[in-house]
């Protein structure tokens, strides 16, 4: 496939989305129409309908001041709006993180801005989205650039406060001595933000398709705010690493790259762009284009050894010449800016990673159920075609023989009802132990061991105490999942044996049961203690005893552990409700299809007038069931239909 622009992949990817919530409601209204659903079945199906509509495509900006960041997203989102739509002057431009996205569930757009002084209360961001009462907002005038872009200045906004208000706020440290005044005594006042976090929502097509930006702000909000570093940055599908050319890795650069940018990217290496702004700062009118080509790709070769990274994965390109490029419709200069060769990057690396991931999802979740709705629907065609052998051998055949194969289906029966019994004891069991399970995972016995780690830090939230806490914390985390892991393998095997065992005794053809696994939660978790590791080290946090920034971080950390636990605890809830659910059906269906079988039997020995209009029948069934085969396959095709295969392109230096 020849490469596309980011703006017409994002919307085929939309449009895929879209496709694939279609397919999905239509099995929904089959299995309506076929009587063939259950509550867990509409449960799943509402939870991935609900899943791919929310689904997001999360691309995080991460960068230094005066790198150029605001404007790099402007001159790739935005420039169909002929300006400068996000606040891109010299100098400190974004001083809150800030993420832009659409808000399908509002009808008008909007800024929020969540005040300063929330830093004072042990609430996450995340924590206070969920409440928009904490947050300051305003309504986005839509039809006036202009306006819009006058009301983006408010995220820029700062305040003066008093030097023990902004330690209390964690903005302040005595260490910070580049703030000093000239004779080298401490400020009696220090500028901070005005705001500590921006939700902006407008219906821009992009953003409409489920594209989320999140913005965020140098290395000193990096070090203050470790929600960043530890959820919002990790979890980007994509992040893009801002440096100057003019200046090169600097030292700050450096250590945002070391502690808050390279170590939440780990396994994510996909997803991650190392891009060297300004260029046009090195087109010099006294060097050749070969020339300025050559200072350029060193530049790279610079930053590509700083960092530890190959060549080839730094990109270098102008994104204010990129965004005056679009405006003017240049295209040499756009050419030259090297922006669209970024826009591939996001189109065919990133964005079809992200599509692969959510197609997966739903592959291990709807497409499981569509295959059981096909195992048992195969299981009938394959019980009605034996009833048809079986049938059409009978004619000319005496009563005696009919007889027996009655005897023959009766004994069957008694066998099936003691193994019903039997099945129904081991789900009893199975929920049982399903309830010790959810038990295991509780958020309560969580919170318990939050408290513990509280109380080994001695009350005192110093980085040692941190250290304390963090062990005692993760120690106990890693206890628990252990005990779930352990748990998780009985109740498995319980499961496999019993779907095994009736499915063999009764010649049933096998649909396997969906087994839970805990393990990428536990990859979760270690990924988080790593973070959390290389966060605490950090010369931000670790070079002094910031209580604030050690506090925030704990809980932080907690916040995130919380979540991951909660994810594990509904996953097992959702998983001992329905693992039964596929050998209840066929259970079920084996029973009807017996059933049916002796009473064509029992008419026919009373009748061989009856045996041809059984037989008819039974043509009809298989006729049937071969079409609502054939039906769900095709669902099931466009599920498991594998994503157009893309050349991805070799990153390429610009031409100077």
């Amino acid at each position: 496939m020849s490469e596309k622009r980011f703006t017409e992949q994002m919307k085929a990817y939309g449009q895929w989305k879209s496709d694939l919530v279609t397919n999905i409601g239509d099995y929904q209204k089959w299995l309506d129409a076929n009587g063939m659903g259950s509550p867990e079945d509409e449960l799943r199906i509402y939870e991935s309908l609900a899943a791919l509509r929310s689904d997001k495509l999360t691309i995080a900006f991460v960068a230094e001041f005066a790198r150029g960041k605001t404007e790099l997203i402007n001159a790739i989102f935005f420039s169909e709006y002929d300006r400068r739509l996000l606040p891109s002057e010299a100098g400190r431009t974004t001083m809150c993180p800030t993420e832009l996205f659409y808000d399908a569930e509002h009808q008008h757009a909007y800024i929020r801005l969540l005040p300063i002084e929330t830093r004072l209360n042990d609430t996450s961001v995340a924590e206070y989205k969920e409440d928009p009462i904490h947050w300051s907002s305003m309504e986005l005038d839509l039809e006036n650039p202009d306006n819009m872009a006058d009301a983006f200045q408010e995220i820029v906004k700062v305040k003066k406060v008093s030097r023990d208000e902004a330690r209390r706020l964690g903005l302040y440290d005595d260490s910070d001595s580049h703030l000093n005044n000239p004779d080298g005594s401490p400020p009696d006042e220090i500028e901070i933000p005005l705001w500590r976090h921006a939700l902006i929502s407008f219906p821009h097509p992009l953003l409409k398709q489920g594209l989320v930006i999140l913005d965020t702000p140098g290395l000193n909000a990096l070090g203050s705010e470790p929600e960043l570093t530890l959820n919002m940055i990790p979890k980007a599908q994509g992040v893009m690493f801002i440096m100057a050319a003019d200046t090169g890795v600097t030292k700050s650069d450096l250590e945002m790259w070391s502690s808050n940018v390279k170590p939440g990217r780990a396994g994510k290496e996909k997803g991650l762009v190392v891009i060297l702004n300004k260029i046009d700062t090195l087109w010099d009118d006294l060097k050749s284009r070969e020339q300025i080509a050559k200072t350029i790709n060193e530049q790279c070769g610079k930053a590509a050894q700083t960092l530890g990274i190959d060549l080839s994965t730094v990109i270098p390109v102008s994104a204010q010449k990129g965004l005056l490029a679009k405006i003017r419709h240049d295209q040499e200069l756009l050419t030259r800016s090297n922006i669209l060769a970024l826009e591939s990057i996001l189109a065919n690396e990133i964005l079809p990673y992200q599509q692969e991931l959510v197609r997966d999802h739903v592959k291990g979740d709807v497409g499981a159920m569509v295959k059981q709705s096909c195992d048992l629907l195969a299981s009938r065609f394959h019980s009605v075609k034996s009833q048809l052998q079986e049938l059409s051998g009978l004619s000319g055949k005496n009563n005696e023989v009919i007889e027996h194969l009655m005897r023959k289906t009766r004994e069957e029966q008694v066998a099936y009802h003691k193994n019903v019994e039997s099945f129904n004891a081991n789900k009893k069991i199975l929920s049982d132990q399903s309830k010790q399970l959810l038990a295991l995972l509780s958020l309560s016995e969580l919170d318990k061991l939050v408290s513990r780690s509280r109380e080994s830090m001695t009350g005192s939230w110093t980085t040692a105490g941190l250290k304390n806490g963090m062990k005692t914390f993760f120690d106990g985390v890693s206890n628990m999942l252990t005990q779930v892991d352990d748990y998780s393998e009985q109740l498995n095997r319980l499961v496999t044996t019993v779907y095994h065992q009736f499915q063999s005794e009764h010649a049933i053809q096998g649909v396997e049961p969906v087994l839970y696994n805990i393990e990428k939660y536990v990859a979760e978790l270690r990924k988080l203690e790593e973070e959390g590791e290389a966060f605490r080290n950090s010369p931000v946090t670790a070079m002094t005893e910031q209580s604030f920034v050690v506090k925030k971080f704990f809980i932080t950390l907690v916040s995130h552990a919380r979540n991951i636990f909660f994810k594990a605890h509904r996953d097992a809830e959702s998983w001992s409700k329905a693992v039964m659910s596929p050998l209840v059906r066929q259970i079920k269906d084996h029973k009807e299809q017996m059933d049916k079988r002796l009473e064509n039997l029992r008419k026919i020995n009373e009748s061989r007038d009856t045996l041809e209009e059984r037989i008819a029948e039974l043509k009809k069934q298989a006729v049937v069931l071969k079409k609502q085969h054939d039906e769900v396959n095709n669902i099931l095709k466009v599920i498991n239909r594998p994503l157009n295969q893309q050349t991805v392109p070799q990153r390429q230096q610009p031409a100077a």
